[in-house]
């Protein structure tokens, strides 16, 4: 059987995290869960997952610098799917800019990230 794909999940809201976590632990996914950007990065170079899903405002570390690192430190080329409430969309552009792969606007649906989980570890 093959390894379970590793995902790092890096949100400082606990409920939305363990809501994520249970629904793609369900199809088969190993999720590492961080509540900061700092622990984030730490399990990033740690298990070197396939994805990494980051809430842009986090304490220490923000999402902006999570991707930052990811690309131009780790020189990885991991997809990133970043999340954020602040529906700015300057902070949209700029985590595009620093290489974010997909974007999703809080709310939004878990069903909805399943699917674009899925179509980025296919």
């Amino acid at each position: 059987m093959n390894e379970a794909k590793k995902i790092v999940l890096a949100e400082d809201n606990s409920v939305l995290s363990l809501l994520l976590k249970f629904r793609l632990e369900k199809e088969g996914y190993k999720l590492l869960i961080a509540k900061d950007g700092k622990e984030a990065l730490e399990l990033i170079e740690q298990f070197d997952p396939e994805l990494i899903l980051t809430d842009i405002m986090m304490p220490f570390v923000s999402g902006l610098e999570v991707i930052s690192h990811v690309r131009n430190k780790l020189i990885s080329q991991t997809p990133i799917i970043v999340f954020s409430s602040a529906g700015q969309e300057e902070i949209v552009l700029k985590a595009f800019d620093l290489g974010a792969t997909d974007f999703m606007s809080k709310p939004f649906s878990p069903h909805e990230l399943v699917i674009r989980v899925k179509r980025l570890l296919q």
